[in-house]
């Protein structure tokens, strides 16, 4: 892939989602998810910003927006993370196996493969579970005509994280070093948990979003 994924615009992204391509797939929209959820925090910590009303918050608004920022960066390189590591595995699918000694090396580029395409995903889960806890201060101290930004943040968010950990385990399944898959499994099970209960909390905080759900 000639152009990177992150540099394409709203439309082009989605219309090579929608394409017969193998990548990007789920992994790179996940950390789409997570960037525009860290972007949303990010938006209600500025909105919140050199308003008088605020003033008490304003340094704390000030770290938080640079911390969403930089989630938010993280995120949208790993949209291309994503769909190189899946290049990884299918460079390997596309190995000589003519010999036993082909079969051998193209069955451990294939291993190899799959793990980065479990490691990258996992690496988005634990970055975009970084944004809960500003979601959570941004709706709770943050602008108030912003607060639905923030309840949206902690959305995208759950879902960022599912989505990279359904990702992660689909390829755990034919991972064969088992200390591998036992590691990540347990990071999958702890981060679905983190994502659900965080973003049931931060909903929970607003009455808003009480009336919606």
């Amino acid at each position: 892939m000639s152009e990177l994924l992150k540099d394409l615009t709203v439309e082009g992204f989605a219309d090579i989602t929608a394409s017969d391509a193998p990548a990007p797939g789920g992994g790179s929209v996940s950390a789409m998810a997570g960037a525009m959820g860290a972007a949303l925090t990010a938006m209600v910590a500025n909105l919140t910003i050199g308003k008088k009303k605020y003033a008490a918050v304003e340094e704390e608004m000030k770290t938080l927006a640079a911390k969403a920022t930089d989630i938010k960066k993280r995120l949208i390189e790993g949209i291309d993370k994503d769909a190189s590591s899946f290049n990884l595995y299918m460079d390997a699918l596309g190995m000589p196996k003519d010999t036993e000694e082909q079969k051998k090396a193209r069955k451990a580029k294939m291993q190899e493969g799959l793990k980065a395409a479990a490691k990258v995903p996992m690496e988005c889960a634990e970055t975009v579970a970084e944004i809960f806890p500003i979601a959570k201060a941004v709706v709770e101290n943050g602008n108030t005509n912003a607060v639905t930004d923030g309840l949206i943040a902690a959305m995208m968010a759950r879902t960022a994280v599912i989505g990279a950990v359904l990702n992660v385990r689909i390829n755990l399944g034919s991972i064969q070093d088992d200390d591998f898959v036992t590691e990540y499994a347990a990071k999958c099970l702890e981060l679905e948990k983190l994502a659900v209960l965080q973003e049931r909390e931060i909903l929970g905080m607003k009455e808003l979003s009480n009336q919606i759900l």
